[in-house]
């Protein structure tokens, strides 16, 4: 799999083995059937059906987008061939109980194989994605019954599943929804209202779909402390679990993206017959909270998704600058000599180097990250809070710093290819449209930002970044022994003493008053913990890497490589970040609107 246009192979098993040592997982009673043979081969059967039936209609879905006909939604028919090979393998339940017809794979095994099918098609692979963080969120939060009726059918995949959130007049801020649910005598709600930007909200791909969807009960307080959850599926629900009419759930229609085309996004308008009936999940006025289960983990596949894409261009940059011959080195004075692979222009693999410094480290970003969901699971409660701490604080950067960065790689990738990069002929424009999304999507990076400094960074007196500062003073530790990293360790220490200073300074001025002007710089405060959590990141890689002698030694000596250009070029935006947000910067909240 080492010539795989969809991952590095060598990487992903350095991150899975010799940094986050994946197998240990099986000690886990949860994973006891597990091994490391057992998760590789799951790994590889997700590479196989992702080569095989995601990838060859990339293009295609790009090229002919969900259209409506009569009514329905008509995708390509290769959409539905490669779910049913994905359901067939058992990834719809990748992550659920044996009990339940699902493989019980752990999180983190799950991700690194989410991550094949988002880097062949991240729009194909959205369908399913989103149906089995419905079925999770059900699993932790529904009823028996909602169980029984609404999820198993999901991980069955007979179902698909969606999340509505967003409406036309609100947007992200939830607290402004007006769709509303009236109490019924049987105990349902009947739902009236509107929601926008819904993907997958119609097509014909299974037999229902359920809406998990936000609402206010009528009389409910006022912002988000009044959104309950509810179960509103497509067609009604019978007890024994038998489909009936439809649940006057209408398609108002089709939002017409820039990327990602295969994957349907929609307008819904709920009750326009005043016959919509929804099924309240868990208690009134705590549905914020149960969607932000399913919140968080798309949150996290927005990240995987982002990187994955980034990989997909740097790859394909990759083995087109191997192969183009261009130009000659600037001595080479003799024309008559013939021109060299564009890899040996240093400008080329200046680009290439600083798409690898993103993405390899966007992996193991995502994937320490989805560490953490199975360390919750420990038996040990100290271990538990840890690792949801880390996973609380982690997550707004794997979405924010995961689609920023590779969205840079997309850049980077067409900028390698010159003008054939700019063309339909070549896959890299694509990868960038269908990555452009992600900066946006399941909260705006300016929305994680806020989230970070003024709620993850803060709670419980600065305990998750306290855990992850722990963890880069041990790679720092480690790398104090080796000559070269030595330096890089050092820099590394300055870092965290800088960000806990800044960190320290902004909640004194929050508490004193001035959140607004704090929270102006929270984009910056992103930048300077993102880029110091990625210099960690490469400096453990190069420090293990030197250390694991079964690695050859190109792949030791581009790890190695790689974090010493990221040093040398990104890990200044450190500092200038870190100041912006200790010295309170004003210009973007004191400048007005009439003066742009």
């Amino acid at each position: 799999m080492s010539t795989s246009p969809l991952i590095d192979r060598r990487h992903l098993d350095f991150v899975l083995r010799d940094l986050l040592d994946a197998g240990q997982l099986s000690r886990y009673p949860r994973f006891a059937e597990h091994s490391r043979d057992t998760f590789d081969a799951a790994i590889d059967l997700a590479h196989r059906i992702a080569v095989e039936k995601f990838l060859p209609h990339n293009r295609k879905s790009d090229l002919n987008e969900p259209q409506l006909v009569d009514g329905h939604v008509r995708l390509i028919p290769e959409i539905g061939e490669a779910l049913r090979a994905y359901n067939n393998a058992g990834f719809t339940a990748v992550m659920a109980d044996v009990d339940k017809g699902g493989l019980q794979l752990p999180f983190v095994i799950a991700t690194a194989c989410d991550a094949l099918f988002a880097a062949a098609n991240l729009g194909t692979s959205a369908y399913p994605a989103l149906a089995r963080a419905a079925a999770n969120l059900l699993d932790a939060h529904a009823s028996d019954d909602q169980k029984r009726r609404y999820m198993r059918p999901i991980l069955d995949g007979r179902w698909f599943g969606t999340m509505c959130l967003s409406e036309p007049q609100a947007g992200s801020s939830l607290g402004d929804i007006t769709t509303m649910a009236a109490p019924q005598a049987d105990g349902t709600y009947k739902i009236t209202g509107a929601k926008m930007w819904i993907s997958a909200g119609e097509h014909e791909l299974g037999e229902n779909i359920v809406h998990l969807l936000l609402a206010k009960i009528v009389g409910a307080p006022a912002g988000v402390r009044g959104i309950s959850l509810f179960i509103v599926p497509r067609f009604k629900v019978a007890a024994d679990g038998s489909i009936g009419a439809s649940n006057d759930a209408r398609l108002a229609g089709l939002n017409h993206k820039m990327g990602q085309r295969g994957s349907v996004n929609t307008f819904l308008k709920f009750g326009e017959q005043d016959d919509c009936i929804g099924e309240l999940v868990g208690q009134p006025h705590h549905g914020l909270g149960y969607m932000f289960h399913m919140m968080n983990e798309e949150r996290i596949g927005v990240g995987v998704g982002a990187v994955q894409q980034g990989s997909a261009g740097y790859l394909y940059s990759l083995r087109y600058a191997r192969e183009r011959r261009q130009g000659r080195h600037p001595d080479q004075k003799d024309a008559s000599t013939l021109p060299v692979a564009i890899i040996e222009h240093a400008d080329v693999r200046r680009m290439l180097l600083q798409q690898k410094c993103y993405v390899e480290a966007g992996q193991l970003l995502c994937l320490y990250a989805a560490l953490q969901v199975d360390r919750a699971q420990d038996a040990d409660a100290g271990v538990q809070r840890d690792a949801t701490l880390l996973l609380d604080l982690l997550t707004p950067i794997v979405k924010s710093w995961g689609s920023d960065s590779s969205l840079k790689a997309n850049e980077l990738a067409i900028q390698v290819l010159g003008g054939y990069g700019y063309t339909r002929d070549y896959p890299v424009e694509q990868f960038y449209r269908d990555n452009r999304i992600n900066p946006i999507h399941e909260g705006t990076n300016g929305i994680q930002a806020l989230d970070l400094l003024g709620r993850k960074v803060m709670q419980q007196d600065g305990a998750a970044l306290k855990l992850l500062f722990a963890a880069m003073s041990e790679t720092c530790l480690l790398a104090g022994n080796d000559v070269e990293l030595r330096g890089y360790a050092q820099q590394l220490q300055h870092g965290m003493r800088t960000l806990g200073e800044v960190t320290l300074g902004a909640a004194q001025r929050m508490a004193a008053g001035e959140a607004r002007a704090v929270l102006a710089n929270a984009t910056h405060y992103m930048t300077a913990l993102s880029t110091l959590t990625v210099s960690w990141l490469w400096l453990w890689m190069a420090e293990a890497a030197t250390r694991t002698l079964a690695l050859d030694d190109d792949f030791r000596a581009g790890k190695r490589q790689a974090c010493r250009f990221w040093f040398a070029t990104e890990y200044a935006q450190l500092a200038h970040a870190a100041q912006l947000v200790g010295g309170v910067d004003r210009s973007a909240l004191d400048m007005q609107s009439a003066w742009f």
